[in-house]
Protein backbone atom coordinates (compact mmCIF):
# COMPACT_ATOMS: atom_id res chain seq x y z
CA UNK A 1 0.00 0.00 0.00
CA UNK A 2 1.18 3.19 -0.57
CA UNK A 3 2.02 5.21 2.20
CA UNK A 4 -0.70 7.62 3.58
CA UNK A 5 -0.15 11.35 5.69
CA UNK A 6 -0.96 10.36 9.16
CA UNK A 7 -1.47 14.13 9.44
CA UNK A 8 -3.47 15.11 6.43
CA UNK A 9 -5.59 14.56 3.25
CA UNK A 10 -4.04 11.84 1.03
CA UNK A 11 -0.82 10.27 0.38
CA UNK A 12 2.53 11.73 1.18
CA UNK A 13 3.74 12.16 -1.93
CA UNK A 14 0.53 14.19 -2.37
CA UNK A 15 1.82 18.52 -1.45
CA UNK A 16 0.97 21.56 -2.77
CA UNK A 17 4.12 22.99 -4.74
CA UNK A 18 6.87 25.55 -3.37
CA UNK A 19 4.66 28.49 -5.01
CA UNK A 20 1.11 27.17 -4.40
CA UNK A 21 1.90 27.26 -0.74
CA UNK A 22 3.32 30.55 -0.58
CA UNK A 23 0.34 31.86 -2.60
CA UNK A 24 -2.03 30.35 0.46
CA UNK A 25 0.58 32.00 3.20
CA UNK A 26 0.32 35.31 1.34
CA UNK A 27 -3.58 35.57 0.96
CA UNK A 28 -3.88 34.50 4.60
CA UNK A 29 -1.53 37.82 5.59
CA UNK A 30 -3.42 40.10 2.80
CA UNK A 31 -7.12 38.91 4.43
CA UNK A 32 -5.96 38.82 7.62
CA UNK A 33 -3.94 41.84 7.38
CA UNK A 34 -1.11 40.39 8.72
CA UNK A 35 3.17 41.02 8.83
CA UNK A 36 4.02 38.17 9.19
CA UNK A 37 2.12 34.22 9.21
CA UNK A 38 4.28 31.66 11.15
CA UNK A 39 4.16 28.12 10.02
CA UNK A 40 3.62 24.61 12.04
CA UNK A 41 6.13 22.53 10.65
CA UNK A 42 5.00 19.13 8.68
CA UNK A 43 5.21 16.52 12.12
CA UNK A 44 7.01 13.35 11.48
CA UNK A 45 5.90 9.84 12.64
CA UNK A 46 8.76 8.56 14.58
CA UNK A 47 8.67 12.04 16.48
CA UNK A 48 5.14 11.53 18.20
CA UNK A 49 4.77 9.23 21.33
CA UNK A 50 2.10 6.67 21.72
CA UNK A 51 0.54 5.21 24.37
CA UNK A 52 1.49 1.26 24.23
CA UNK A 53 -1.51 -0.96 23.24
CA UNK A 54 -3.61 -2.14 25.99
CA UNK A 55 -4.51 -6.11 24.66
CA UNK A 56 -2.34 -8.52 23.02
CA UNK A 57 -3.36 -9.60 19.00
CA UNK A 58 -4.38 -13.94 19.61
CA UNK A 59 -2.76 -15.91 17.50
CA UNK A 60 -5.95 -16.66 15.49
CA UNK A 61 -5.29 -12.85 14.24
CA UNK A 62 -2.27 -12.33 14.13
CA UNK A 63 -2.11 -11.70 10.12
CA UNK A 64 -5.48 -9.54 10.65
CA UNK A 65 -4.37 -7.34 13.29
CA UNK A 66 -1.38 -5.15 13.91
CA UNK A 67 -0.10 -2.37 16.36
CA UNK A 68 2.45 -0.81 14.02
CA UNK A 69 2.67 2.57 15.15
CA UNK A 70 2.05 4.47 11.68
CA UNK A 71 -0.87 3.20 11.10
CA UNK A 72 -1.81 3.50 14.79
CA UNK A 73 -1.20 7.31 13.91
CA UNK A 74 -3.38 7.48 10.83
CA UNK A 75 -6.56 5.63 12.26
CA UNK A 76 -6.53 7.49 15.23
CA UNK A 77 -9.05 10.18 13.17
CA UNK A 78 -10.23 11.51 9.96
CA UNK A 79 -10.26 14.25 8.11
CA UNK A 80 -11.61 17.02 8.97
CA UNK A 81 -10.25 20.39 10.30
CA UNK A 82 -10.06 19.63 14.08
CA UNK A 83 -8.44 15.76 13.11
CA UNK A 84 -6.10 17.49 11.26
CA UNK A 85 -4.97 20.38 13.32
CA UNK A 86 -4.68 18.00 15.94
CA UNK A 87 -2.37 15.45 13.76
CA UNK A 88 -0.10 18.40 12.72
CA UNK A 89 0.13 19.66 16.19
CA UNK A 90 0.83 15.95 17.55
CA UNK A 91 -2.07 15.25 19.53
CA UNK A 92 -2.78 11.90 19.79
CA UNK A 93 -3.96 10.93 23.65
CA UNK A 94 -6.13 8.04 21.87
CA UNK A 95 -5.13 6.29 19.22
CA UNK A 96 -6.70 3.00 18.29
CA UNK A 97 -4.70 0.02 20.46
CA UNK A 98 -4.97 -2.43 16.85
CA UNK A 99 -5.88 -1.92 13.45
CA UNK A 100 -7.50 -4.64 11.92
CA UNK A 101 -7.16 -5.54 8.05
CA UNK A 102 -9.62 -8.04 7.18
CA UNK A 103 -9.14 -9.60 3.97
CA UNK A 104 -12.43 -11.95 4.14
CA UNK A 105 -15.79 -11.22 5.40
CA UNK A 106 -14.61 -14.56 7.84
CA UNK A 107 -11.95 -12.25 9.24
CA UNK A 108 -14.31 -9.44 9.78
CA UNK A 109 -16.97 -12.02 11.75
CA UNK A 110 -14.10 -13.45 13.78
CA UNK A 111 -12.44 -10.02 14.64
CA UNK A 112 -15.89 -9.23 15.38
CA UNK A 113 -16.20 -11.83 17.93
CA UNK A 114 -13.14 -11.48 19.63
CA UNK A 115 -13.82 -8.17 20.26
CA UNK A 116 -17.45 -8.58 21.52
CA UNK A 117 -16.22 -10.91 23.80
CA UNK A 118 -13.64 -8.63 25.33
CA UNK A 119 -15.50 -5.24 25.24
CA UNK A 120 -13.25 -3.69 22.93
CA UNK A 121 -14.46 -1.23 20.70
CA UNK A 122 -14.50 -1.42 17.00
CA UNK A 123 -14.63 1.47 14.63
CA UNK A 124 -15.21 0.65 11.09
CA UNK A 125 -12.80 3.15 8.61
CA UNK A 126 -13.10 2.46 5.19
CA UNK A 127 -10.66 5.49 3.59
CA UNK A 128 -10.71 7.42 6.61
CA UNK A 129 -12.06 10.17 4.87
CA UNK A 130 -14.92 11.37 7.29
CA UNK A 131 -15.16 15.09 7.83
CA UNK A 132 -17.23 14.80 10.82
CA UNK A 133 -15.43 13.13 13.80
CA UNK A 134 -17.02 9.53 12.50
CA UNK A 135 -13.98 7.19 12.36
CA UNK A 136 -12.52 9.41 15.62
CA UNK A 137 -10.63 6.12 18.30
CA UNK A 138 -11.38 8.57 21.63
CA UNK A 139 -14.25 6.23 22.90
CA UNK A 140 -13.72 6.52 26.63
CA UNK A 141 -13.09 4.19 29.70
CA UNK A 142 -16.09 2.32 28.70
CA UNK A 143 -14.04 -0.33 26.93
CA UNK A 144 -10.75 -2.56 27.47
CA UNK A 145 -9.32 -1.43 23.81
CA UNK A 146 -10.31 -0.15 20.54
CA UNK A 147 -9.77 -1.27 17.05
CA UNK A 148 -9.89 0.34 13.91
CA UNK A 149 -11.08 -2.01 11.38
CA UNK A 150 -9.67 -0.72 7.66
CA UNK A 151 -11.95 -2.64 5.22
CA UNK A 152 -9.31 -1.91 2.09
CA UNK A 153 -7.86 -5.04 1.65
CA UNK A 154 -11.51 -6.59 0.79
CA UNK A 155 -11.17 -4.48 -2.66
CA UNK A 156 -12.64 -6.98 -5.20
CA UNK A 157 -15.60 -6.73 -7.52
CA UNK A 158 -16.58 -10.31 -7.46
CA UNK A 159 -19.62 -10.62 -9.50
CA UNK A 160 -20.98 -8.88 -12.94
CA UNK A 161 -24.58 -9.16 -14.11
CA UNK A 162 -23.94 -7.05 -17.02
CA UNK A 163 -27.82 -8.16 -18.24
CA UNK A 164 -29.27 -6.05 -14.97
CA UNK A 165 -26.15 -3.95 -14.76
CA UNK A 166 -25.20 -4.62 -11.02
CA UNK A 167 -22.37 -6.21 -9.52
CA UNK A 168 -21.74 -7.61 -6.23
CA UNK A 169 -18.46 -5.67 -5.03
CA UNK A 170 -16.38 -5.90 -1.64
CA UNK A 171 -16.89 -2.59 0.18
CA UNK A 172 -13.36 -1.70 0.74
CA UNK A 173 -12.57 -1.31 -2.90
CA UNK A 174 -11.50 2.00 -3.21
CA UNK A 175 -12.99 4.48 -5.88
CA UNK A 176 -10.14 4.32 -8.76
CA UNK A 177 -9.67 0.87 -8.14
CA UNK A 178 -13.32 0.70 -8.62
CA UNK A 179 -13.71 2.52 -11.71
CA UNK A 180 -10.30 0.91 -13.26
CA UNK A 181 -12.31 -2.58 -13.12
CA UNK A 182 -15.66 -1.17 -14.11
CA UNK A 183 -13.82 0.10 -16.91
CA UNK A 184 -12.74 -3.21 -18.66
CA UNK A 185 -16.33 -4.13 -18.88
CA UNK A 186 -17.38 -0.61 -20.07
CA UNK A 187 -19.47 -0.27 -16.95
CA UNK A 188 -19.14 2.89 -14.74
CA UNK A 189 -20.77 3.25 -11.21
CA UNK A 190 -20.51 7.50 -11.74
CA UNK A 191 -20.02 7.95 -7.63
CA UNK A 192 -17.62 10.91 -7.26
CA UNK A 193 -17.47 12.72 -3.75
CA UNK A 194 -14.92 14.89 -3.65
CA UNK A 195 -13.27 12.25 -1.20
CA UNK A 196 -13.32 9.84 -4.36
CA UNK A 197 -9.55 8.77 -4.64
CA UNK A 198 -9.60 8.15 -0.86
CA UNK A 199 -13.01 6.57 0.30
CA UNK A 200 -14.61 3.43 -0.52
CA UNK A 201 -17.75 1.72 -1.18
CA UNK A 202 -18.53 0.65 2.25
CA UNK A 203 -17.78 4.19 2.99
CA UNK A 204 -20.19 5.68 1.30
CA UNK A 205 -23.10 3.52 1.62
CA UNK A 206 -22.38 3.58 5.66
CA UNK A 207 -22.54 7.50 5.26
CA UNK A 208 -25.55 7.74 2.76
CA UNK A 209 -21.93 9.69 0.39
CA UNK A 210 -23.32 12.46 -2.15
CA UNK A 211 -21.51 12.12 -5.37
CA UNK A 212 -20.39 13.52 -8.95
CA UNK A 213 -24.78 14.10 -10.21
CA UNK A 214 -26.15 17.25 -9.00
CA UNK A 215 -29.58 15.87 -9.84
CA UNK A 216 -31.46 12.49 -10.27
CA UNK A 217 -28.96 10.28 -8.99
CA UNK A 218 -27.43 12.40 -5.76
CA UNK A 219 -26.71 9.88 -3.38
CA UNK A 220 -25.47 6.54 -3.20
CA UNK A 221 -28.68 5.71 -2.01
CA UNK A 222 -29.67 6.01 -5.82
CA UNK A 223 -27.32 2.78 -6.32
CA UNK A 224 -27.36 0.01 -3.89
CA UNK A 225 -29.24 -3.37 -4.68
CA UNK A 226 -28.83 -5.00 -1.89
CA UNK A 227 -26.13 -5.52 1.45
CA UNK A 228 -24.50 -7.56 3.36
CA UNK A 229 -23.45 -6.57 6.86
CA UNK A 230 -21.45 -8.28 10.14
CA UNK A 231 -23.27 -7.82 13.03
CA UNK A 232 -21.65 -9.08 16.98
CA UNK A 233 -25.30 -11.61 16.29
CA UNK A 234 -25.03 -12.46 12.87
CA UNK A 235 -25.00 -11.46 9.30
CA UNK A 236 -27.54 -9.75 7.71
CA UNK A 237 -28.29 -9.73 3.89
CA UNK A 238 -30.69 -7.91 2.02
CA UNK A 239 -31.86 -9.86 -0.74
CA UNK A 240 -31.55 -8.55 -4.04
CA UNK A 241 -34.30 -6.95 -6.13
CA UNK A 242 -34.78 -3.94 -8.42
CA UNK A 243 -37.31 -2.86 -5.72
CA UNK A 244 -39.87 -4.31 -3.34
CA UNK A 245 -42.75 -2.71 -1.36
CA UNK A 246 -42.10 -5.74 1.37
CA UNK A 247 -41.57 -4.12 4.59
CA UNK A 248 -39.27 -1.31 5.51
CA UNK A 249 -36.13 -1.85 3.60
CA UNK A 250 -33.60 -3.08 5.41
CA UNK A 251 -30.86 -1.49 2.57
CA UNK A 252 -32.01 1.98 4.19
CA UNK A 253 -31.28 0.70 7.86
CA UNK A 254 -27.75 0.13 7.14
CA UNK A 255 -27.50 3.28 4.56
CA UNK A 256 -26.18 5.60 6.65
CA UNK A 257 -25.91 3.56 9.70
CA UNK A 258 -22.45 4.83 10.13
CA UNK A 259 -20.81 1.76 11.90
CA UNK A 260 -23.18 1.80 14.35
CA UNK A 261 -25.36 -1.53 13.57
CA UNK A 262 -22.56 -3.37 11.79
CA UNK A 263 -19.88 -3.58 9.48
CA UNK A 264 -20.73 -3.35 5.28
CA UNK A 265 -18.35 -6.39 3.85
CA UNK A 266 -20.38 -6.13 0.40
CA UNK A 267 -22.81 -5.04 -1.62
CA UNK A 268 -24.78 -5.44 -5.23
CA UNK A 269 -24.62 -1.89 -6.60
CA UNK A 270 -26.88 -0.41 -9.64
CA UNK A 271 -24.09 0.21 -12.70
CA UNK A 272 -24.09 2.71 -15.98
CA UNK A 273 -22.73 2.02 -19.65
CA UNK A 274 -20.25 4.99 -19.86
CA UNK A 275 -20.93 8.22 -20.96
CA UNK A 276 -19.95 9.43 -24.79
CA UNK A 277 -22.00 11.97 -25.04
CA UNK A 278 -21.67 15.10 -23.35
CA UNK A 279 -22.53 19.08 -23.38
CA UNK A 280 -22.11 21.37 -21.21
CA UNK A 281 -21.91 25.71 -20.59
CA UNK A 282 -21.17 27.99 -18.25
CA UNK A 283 -23.90 30.80 -17.19
CA UNK A 284 -23.31 34.20 -15.56
CA UNK A 285 -25.66 36.17 -13.68
CA UNK A 286 -26.09 39.56 -12.49
CA UNK A 287 -28.84 39.07 -9.89
CA UNK A 288 -28.65 36.27 -7.53
CA UNK A 289 -32.32 35.74 -6.84
CA UNK A 290 -33.12 35.35 -10.78
CA UNK A 291 -29.66 32.74 -11.13
CA UNK A 292 -31.51 31.00 -8.33
CA UNK A 293 -34.52 30.72 -10.00
CA UNK A 294 -33.36 29.39 -12.76
CA UNK A 295 -31.50 26.43 -10.94
CA UNK A 296 -35.17 25.45 -9.83
CA UNK A 297 -36.92 25.55 -13.16
CA UNK A 298 -34.14 23.76 -14.50
CA UNK A 299 -34.12 21.35 -11.32
CA UNK A 300 -37.95 20.71 -12.38
CA UNK A 301 -38.27 20.49 -15.70
CA UNK A 302 -37.45 16.77 -15.50
CA UNK A 303 -33.80 17.28 -17.91
CA UNK A 304 -31.46 15.93 -14.98
CA UNK A 305 -28.29 17.38 -15.87
CA UNK A 306 -25.59 16.00 -14.03
CA UNK A 307 -23.80 18.99 -13.06
CA UNK A 308 -26.23 21.70 -12.09
CA UNK A 309 -23.86 24.21 -9.78
CA UNK A 310 -24.56 27.49 -8.95
CA UNK A 311 -22.17 29.25 -7.31
CA UNK A 312 -22.42 32.90 -5.84
CA UNK A 313 -20.02 35.74 -6.68
CA UNK A 314 -17.31 35.49 -4.12
CA UNK A 315 -17.36 31.91 -4.34
CA UNK A 316 -16.82 31.92 -8.23
CA UNK A 317 -14.00 34.61 -7.42
CA UNK A 318 -12.27 32.89 -4.38
CA UNK A 319 -11.70 29.89 -6.74
CA UNK A 320 -10.46 31.25 -9.62
CA UNK A 321 -13.73 31.66 -11.65
CA UNK A 322 -14.99 34.95 -11.68
CA UNK A 323 -14.28 38.27 -10.90
CA UNK A 324 -16.58 38.45 -8.19
CA UNK A 325 -19.00 40.86 -10.29
CA UNK A 326 -21.25 37.85 -11.57
CA UNK A 327 -22.92 34.61 -10.29
CA UNK A 328 -22.13 31.44 -12.22
CA UNK A 329 -23.88 28.25 -12.70
CA UNK A 330 -22.23 25.54 -14.56
CA UNK A 331 -24.33 23.04 -16.32
CA UNK A 332 -23.15 19.28 -17.72
CA UNK A 333 -25.00 16.50 -19.79
CA UNK A 334 -23.79 13.76 -19.99
CA UNK A 335 -25.27 10.06 -21.40
CA UNK A 336 -24.12 7.05 -22.84
CA UNK A 337 -26.69 6.69 -25.21
CA UNK A 338 -27.96 9.72 -27.13
CA UNK A 339 -26.57 13.16 -27.92
CA UNK A 340 -26.98 15.51 -24.87
CA UNK A 341 -27.19 19.04 -26.91
CA UNK A 342 -31.00 19.64 -27.23
CA UNK A 343 -31.32 18.67 -23.42
CA UNK A 344 -28.43 21.59 -22.58
CA UNK A 345 -29.87 24.02 -25.30
CA UNK A 346 -33.64 23.59 -23.18
CA UNK A 347 -31.56 24.68 -20.03
CA UNK A 348 -30.07 27.43 -21.54
CA UNK A 349 -32.96 28.57 -23.11
CA UNK A 350 -34.32 28.47 -18.80
CA UNK A 351 -31.66 30.78 -17.65
CA UNK A 352 -31.46 33.01 -20.65
CA UNK A 353 -34.92 33.32 -18.99
CA UNK A 354 -34.17 34.70 -16.32
CA UNK A 355 -31.19 36.95 -16.98
CA UNK A 356 -28.64 34.01 -17.86
CA UNK A 357 -25.82 35.28 -20.01
CA UNK A 358 -23.62 32.78 -21.74
CA UNK A 359 -21.56 31.35 -24.74
CA UNK A 360 -21.69 28.40 -26.04
CA UNK A 361 -18.20 26.68 -26.17
CA UNK A 362 -16.53 25.43 -29.05
CA UNK A 363 -14.61 22.55 -27.07
CA UNK A 364 -15.78 19.15 -26.62
CA UNK A 365 -14.45 19.15 -22.66
CA UNK A 366 -15.55 22.64 -22.07
CA UNK A 367 -16.67 21.51 -18.32
CA UNK A 368 -13.03 21.07 -17.64
CA UNK A 369 -12.05 24.74 -19.03
CA UNK A 370 -12.67 28.55 -18.46
CA UNK A 371 -14.45 29.14 -15.26
CA UNK A 372 -15.76 25.90 -15.25
CA UNK A 373 -12.19 23.93 -15.42
CA UNK A 374 -10.94 26.39 -12.92
CA UNK A 375 -13.42 25.75 -10.53
CA UNK A 376 -12.95 22.01 -11.13
CA UNK A 377 -9.38 22.43 -10.44
CA UNK A 378 -10.01 24.07 -7.51
CA UNK A 379 -12.27 22.19 -6.19
CA UNK A 380 -10.10 18.95 -6.35
CA UNK A 381 -6.94 20.93 -4.75
CA UNK A 382 -9.40 22.18 -2.05
CA UNK A 383 -7.98 19.59 0.74
CA UNK A 384 -4.36 20.19 -0.03
CA UNK A 385 -5.73 23.86 0.64
CA UNK A 386 -6.78 23.50 3.52
CA UNK A 387 -3.46 21.61 4.95
CA UNK A 388 -1.61 24.70 3.97
CA UNK A 389 -3.88 26.96 6.13
CA UNK A 390 -4.24 24.74 8.73
CA UNK A 391 -0.36 24.67 9.49
CA UNK A 392 -0.80 28.36 9.98
CA UNK A 393 -3.30 28.44 12.12
CA UNK A 394 -6.47 29.07 10.09
CA UNK A 395 -9.52 28.02 10.50
CA UNK A 396 -10.85 26.64 6.69
CA UNK A 397 -13.85 25.38 6.54
CA UNK A 398 -17.07 24.20 5.49
CA UNK A 399 -20.97 23.41 6.24
CA UNK A 400 -23.27 22.28 4.01
CA UNK A 401 -27.22 21.34 4.48
CA UNK A 402 -30.99 21.29 2.62
CA UNK A 403 -34.01 22.90 2.04
CA UNK A 404 -36.78 22.92 0.44
CA UNK A 405 -37.33 25.77 -2.48
CA UNK A 406 -40.00 28.08 -0.81
CA UNK A 407 -37.54 29.25 1.99
CA UNK A 408 -34.42 29.17 -0.76
CA UNK A 409 -33.09 32.28 -1.47
CA UNK A 410 -34.17 33.69 2.33
CA UNK A 411 -32.82 30.38 3.67
CA UNK A 412 -29.60 31.30 2.25
CA UNK A 413 -29.10 35.07 2.62
CA UNK A 414 -29.96 34.60 6.60
CA UNK A 415 -27.55 31.64 6.95
CA UNK A 416 -24.84 33.79 5.35
CA UNK A 417 -25.67 36.75 7.45
CA UNK A 418 -25.72 34.60 11.33
CA UNK A 419 -22.84 32.65 10.23
CA UNK A 420 -20.83 35.96 9.51
CA UNK A 421 -21.86 37.32 13.05
CA UNK A 422 -20.98 34.26 14.80
CA UNK A 423 -17.75 34.05 13.32
CA UNK A 424 -17.06 37.74 13.80
CA UNK A 425 -18.20 37.47 17.36
CA UNK A 426 -16.45 34.50 17.96
CA UNK A 427 -12.87 36.18 16.29
CA UNK A 428 -13.14 39.78 16.58
CA UNK A 429 -13.00 39.78 12.69
CA UNK A 430 -15.16 40.09 9.75
CA UNK A 431 -15.12 37.21 7.37
CA UNK A 432 -17.04 36.25 4.38
CA UNK A 433 -18.96 33.34 3.98
CA UNK A 434 -19.63 32.32 0.62
CA UNK A 435 -22.13 29.35 -1.35
CA UNK A 436 -22.30 27.45 -4.13
CA UNK A 437 -25.56 24.62 -4.69
CA UNK A 438 -24.23 21.27 -4.99
CA UNK A 439 -27.41 18.89 -5.56
CA UNK A 440 -30.16 20.44 -6.83
CA UNK A 441 -34.00 18.52 -6.27
CA UNK A 442 -37.62 19.21 -7.70
CA UNK A 443 -38.43 20.26 -4.41
CA UNK A 444 -35.09 21.64 -3.07
CA UNK A 445 -31.15 22.51 -2.95
CA UNK A 446 -28.40 21.67 -1.22
CA UNK A 447 -26.12 25.27 0.08
CA UNK A 448 -22.47 24.82 0.95
CA UNK A 449 -21.28 26.76 2.55
CA UNK A 450 -17.58 27.86 3.00
CA UNK A 451 -15.24 30.18 5.51
CA UNK A 452 -11.79 31.14 6.53
CA UNK A 453 -11.68 32.86 9.90
CA UNK A 454 -8.58 34.20 12.01
CA UNK A 455 -6.81 31.99 14.16
CA UNK A 456 -3.51 30.52 15.80
CA UNK A 457 -2.66 27.48 16.24
CA UNK A 458 -2.34 27.48 19.91
CA UNK A 459 -6.34 28.38 19.36
CA UNK A 460 -7.61 27.30 16.20
CA UNK A 461 -9.49 23.93 17.60
CA UNK A 462 -10.91 25.90 20.11
CA UNK A 463 -12.06 28.37 17.65
CA UNK A 464 -13.66 25.78 15.06
CA UNK A 465 -15.47 24.00 17.70
CA UNK A 466 -17.21 26.93 18.65
CA UNK A 467 -18.00 27.90 15.16
CA UNK A 468 -19.23 24.34 13.95
CA UNK A 469 -21.54 24.37 17.26
CA UNK A 470 -22.87 27.63 16.09
CA UNK A 471 -23.30 26.36 12.26
CA UNK A 472 -24.66 22.93 13.41
CA UNK A 473 -27.65 25.07 15.51
CA UNK A 474 -27.99 27.93 12.89
CA UNK A 475 -29.02 25.61 10.25
CA UNK A 476 -31.17 23.42 12.13
CA UNK A 477 -32.76 26.47 13.86
CA UNK A 478 -33.41 27.78 10.17
CA UNK A 479 -35.14 24.59 9.67
CA UNK A 480 -32.34 23.42 7.44
CA UNK A 481 -30.13 19.40 8.14
CA UNK A 482 -27.56 19.67 9.91
CA UNK A 483 -25.65 17.48 7.14
CA UNK A 484 -26.75 17.19 3.44
CA UNK A 485 -23.83 14.79 2.22
CA UNK A 486 -21.27 15.07 5.16
CA UNK A 487 -22.95 12.21 7.35
CA UNK A 488 -23.49 12.58 11.44
CA UNK A 489 -19.96 11.45 13.08
CA UNK A 490 -20.02 13.23 16.09
CA UNK A 491 -18.93 16.80 15.22
CA UNK A 492 -22.68 17.46 13.76
CA UNK A 493 -24.37 15.96 16.74
CA UNK A 494 -24.05 18.96 19.35
CA UNK A 495 -27.01 21.58 19.05
CA UNK A 496 -27.65 19.46 15.04
CA UNK A 497 -28.51 15.89 14.62
CA UNK A 498 -29.60 15.96 18.31
CA UNK A 499 -32.04 18.52 17.83
CA UNK A 500 -32.99 17.48 14.45
CA UNK A 501 -33.50 13.42 14.99
CA UNK A 502 -37.31 12.73 16.57
CA UNK A 503 -37.41 11.39 19.93
CA UNK A 504 -39.41 8.24 18.70
CA UNK A 505 -36.70 7.78 15.61
CA UNK A 506 -34.09 7.63 18.49
CA UNK A 507 -35.74 5.17 20.68
CA UNK A 508 -35.96 2.86 17.12
CA UNK A 509 -32.40 3.02 16.43
CA UNK A 510 -31.25 2.63 19.89
CA UNK A 511 -33.93 -0.62 20.56
CA UNK A 512 -31.98 -1.88 16.98
CA UNK A 513 -28.27 -1.10 18.48
CA UNK A 514 -28.97 -3.01 21.77
CA UNK A 515 -30.47 -6.00 19.62
CA UNK A 516 -28.10 -6.48 17.40
CA UNK A 517 -24.55 -5.16 19.54
CA UNK A 518 -25.53 -5.23 22.71
CA UNK A 519 -22.46 -4.77 24.23
CA UNK A 520 -22.07 -1.50 22.22
CA UNK A 521 -18.89 -2.04 20.69
CA UNK A 522 -19.25 -0.74 17.14
CA UNK A 523 -18.68 3.14 16.98
CA UNK A 524 -19.64 4.17 20.29
CA UNK A 525 -20.81 7.67 20.36
CA UNK A 526 -21.15 8.18 16.56
CA UNK A 527 -25.40 8.77 15.41
CA UNK A 528 -26.49 7.83 19.16
CA UNK A 529 -25.12 7.18 22.91
CA UNK A 530 -25.68 3.32 23.64
CA UNK A 531 -27.12 2.21 26.67
CA UNK A 532 -24.83 3.02 29.33
CA UNK A 533 -22.42 4.55 27.57
CA UNK A 534 -20.90 7.60 29.99
CA UNK A 535 -18.21 8.89 27.77
CA UNK A 536 -18.48 12.92 26.54
CA UNK A 537 -17.09 13.20 23.45
CA UNK A 538 -14.85 16.33 23.72
CA UNK A 539 -17.06 18.46 21.29
CA UNK A 540 -19.72 18.10 23.91
CA UNK A 541 -17.24 19.19 26.50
Amino acid sequence: MKKRKFWGWGYEDQLLTEEEDKSIERRIAQNFSLDEVKSVPIPKAEEIELPKSRVSIPSNLSEVLTEDHLERLNHSYGKSFPDIARSILGIFPSPPDLVAYPKSQTEVESTLDWADQNKIAVIPYGGGSSVCGGVETDVGDDFRAVISMDMRKMDKILEIDKESRAARIEAGILGPDLENQLKEHDLTLRHFPQSFEHSTLGGWIATRSGGHYATLYTHIDDFVESTTTVTPSGVIESRRLPGSGAGPSPDRMIIGSEGVLGVITESWIRLQNRPTFRSSCSVHFSDYAQALNATRLISQAALFPANCRLLDANEAMFNGAGDGSKHLLIINFESADHDMQPWLDRALEIAKSEGGEFELPKEKDAHKSGASGNWRNSFIRAPYYREASIRRGVVQDTFETSITWDKGYDFIETLKRRAQEAIKEITNRDTTVTCRLTHTYPDGLAPYFTYSAFATPDTMIDVWKEIKIATNEICVSEQGTVTHHHAVGRDHRVKGYDLQRPEGYKDMLLAAKEKIDPNSILNPGVLIDPKGYSHKHWMER
